[in-house]
């Protein structure tokens, strides 16, 4: 969830982001979004919480958020240019995907070198000004970690396959193969064997992921001293914290034994799982973390429910939350697109709440740069719905007790790409998939593409849209990527200017989000989990009760409070309610989309 000038000079480029600023801090609560009652006197925050519990997240995926040199590929000064607009919007801390010195082989998740920043984006200089300007405007940033795994690049690997004495060997997996195969039925998750055979010494060495990204061998004590002092050079330069890249891949099985047949499909749950994750956390939080004023997110592809305490309870002192997949994974089965329910989707919001329990905390999230566009996944992105139903989502995920993560163009309901035939797709992992599946005759082609259509992560990659300028304003050049199509209706110049506006909404909630602590600290319950159209739940915050009404439908639905509730004022509606709600009700008709927040 997974970018350049607007249209033509960089004086007007200034001129339209001091407009943006300006629209979106000083436009009133009015339009077709309302908010009825004065939030401003609730009190901001509870003193005792850490910053990061309070945090409004944005994911910038450099590569396709703005581009400044024509070059066709976004930059860090891209982004710099762009922080008016997003302090306009509410966010307060920018996640940044990889940033670092790589071949891109996968979009910068195999690192060549990771105390020098990639050549496509700039250099150290342009990330210290990144930097700065966040400082300037109060903003943090955090940095994707990616040690699992670096570039065959990396000069650790480039010495580690010279030959099995030298000084780096050890710092990757290698093992002798079996019966003239690999050395066990590990499969990547790119296609094909995770073991990939070195002529040099005729040995294999592991990759969960491409070729071109071995496996670190976290076993050895030097590989962790090493990843302990590229995060201290980082956070010495003033960064936040980190997203760590599948973090509990780091752990590898004892003596990798084959993986059963029940798990070939679904390697993630044995791969993150190893015996010592904790060990190796716990190490990193006493060497590094501990000394920082941090917020640390795992991405934890392959733990459970149950398993996730073991991450996050403060009292273990590992990381501070982790990004559950079940929610965006609801109806994926691997590359297959599935169905999915209101009941399913939440039953996991629940589960997902429960985990955090009382010493943890959550993340709230729709979409990043691994999966589909948020709008058009669990929304409806149909011209005619695409505004509500994004709005509605919105409210969902910003209502949520968790660090809620946005990700670049959320704001706006930028949807699914139209893609046609495989070379629309730039994702090395469909490259991988094709072969397993299309080429060897499992699937048809047209059945793999229809699927890939709805699942692929290139649906987020495709360039930000600002505006109806050629190429959406992102690169006066060749996108890397071609650039939705309906960049002219879905722009964030038009937008701003829009007070109805998705990116409006958003900002509106935010705010609501940051003077009212039951929405971020409040206890969640789900008061109709089998309603098959309405999600609707209450946060709860000493004597602060809040409602949420969300109706998932294009349909008008007539909706009686349960347990007898009964409202005392709207706080914030998307702009689909047709009735004012007078004091003591306790039915409301939801209109198509319709969500709406109220106090109780």
């Amino acid at each position: 969830m997974q970018t350049a000038s607007f249209r033509r000079t960089l004086s007007s480029v200034m001129l339209g982001a001091l407009a943006i600023c300006q629209t979106a801090m000083g436009t009133p609560n009015t339009g077709s979004d309302t908010a009825r009652e004065d939030v401003a006197k609730t009190p901001a925050a509870r003193p005792d919480a850490p910053w990061w519990k309070e945090a409004v997240v944005y994911q910038v995926y450099p590569r396709s958020f703005n581009d400044t040199n024509g070059d066709g590929i976004g930059d860090l000064n891209g982004i710099t240019a762009k922080l008016d607009y997003l302090k306009a919007l509410g966010v307060d801390t920018i996640w940044l995907s990889p940033h670092f010195d790589s071949p891109n082989a996968d979009n910068g998740y195999d690192i060549r070198d990771y105390r020098k920043v990639m050549s496509e984006f700039g250099d150290m200089d342009d990330f210290e000004r990144l930097l700065a300007g966040m400082n300037k405007r109060g903003m943090r940033l955090i940095i994707d970690l990616v040690v699992n795994h670096s570039s065959d690049e990396h000069r650790w690997f480039v010495e580690s396959r010279r030959s099995k004495d030298n000084p780096y060997r050890d710092y990757y997996t290698w093992r002798d193969g079996k019966d003239g195969a690999a050395p066990n039925n590990y499969p990547s998750f790119f296609g094909g064997s995770a073991w990939k055979k070195d002529e040099a010494t005729g040995q294999y060495y592991l990759h969960y992921f491409a070729g071109k990204q071995p496996d670190l061998n976290w076993e050895n004590p030097e590989v962790r001293a090493e990843v302990h002092d590229i995060m201290r050079f980082w956070l010495d330069k003033g960064v936040s914290g980190f997203r760590m890249d599948v973090i509990p891949f780091i752990s590898k099985q004892d003596g990798l034994p084959d993986l059963p047949a029940q798990a070939l499909a679904h390697p993630e749950f044995v791969y993150a799982n190893g015996p010592r994750i904790h060990e190796y956390l716990q190490e990193m939080n006493r060497e590094v973390l501990s000394r920082y004023d941090t917020m640390t997110v795992g991405e934890a592809f392959g733990i459970t429910f149950e398993q996730a305490p073991l991450f996050t309870d403060a009292r273990r002192h590992e990381l501070n939350m982790i990004f559950h997949f079940d929610l965006v994974r609801l109806d994926r089965d691997g590359w297959r697109k599935k169905d999915w329910t209101l009941p399913e989707l939440k039953a996991t919001y629940a589960r997902i709440d429960r985990t955090g329990g009382d010493h943890g905390w959550n993340t709230s999230f729709l979409g990043n740069h691994d999966n589909p566009r948020a709008v058009s996944h669990f929304g409806d992105d149909s011209p005619e719905w695409r505004a509500a139903s994004a709005k509605a989502l919105a409210t969902m995920m910003l209502t949520q007790r968790a660090t809620p993560f946005l990700y670049q163009g959320d704001e706006l309901g930028m949807t699914n790409y139209p893609f046609r035939g495989l070379e629309d797709y730039d994702d090395v992992e469909v490259k991988g998939q094709w072969r397993d599946f299309v080429e060897s005759g499992k699937v048809s082609a047209d059945e793999y593409l229809a699927h890939l259509r709805q699942t692929s992560r290139d649906n987020a990659r495709t360039p930000m849209q600002w505006s109806d300028a050629p190429n959406g304003g992102f690169t006066t050049g060749k996108p890397w990527l071609a650039v939705n199509p309906n960049y002219p209706q879905v722009n964030a110049a038009s937008q701003v200017d829009d007070p109805g506006s998705i990116y409006h909404h958003y900002r509106r909630l935010l705010e609501v989000r940051r003077q009212t602590p039951a929405l971020i600290h409040g206890q969640f319950r789900d008061l109709d989990p089998a309603n098959p159209k309405v999600f609707a739940y209450t946060r709860t915050l000493d004597d602060k009760r809040y409602l949420v009404l969300i109706n998932f439908t294009r349909e008008t639905v007539a909706y009686d409070l349960p347990e007898g509730l009964k409202i005392a004022a709207t706080l914030l509606d998307n702009g689909a309610a047709q009735e004012s709600m007078q004091p003591g009700a306790a039915s409301v008709t939801l209109q198509p989309w319709q969500a709406t927040i109220y106090r109780l």
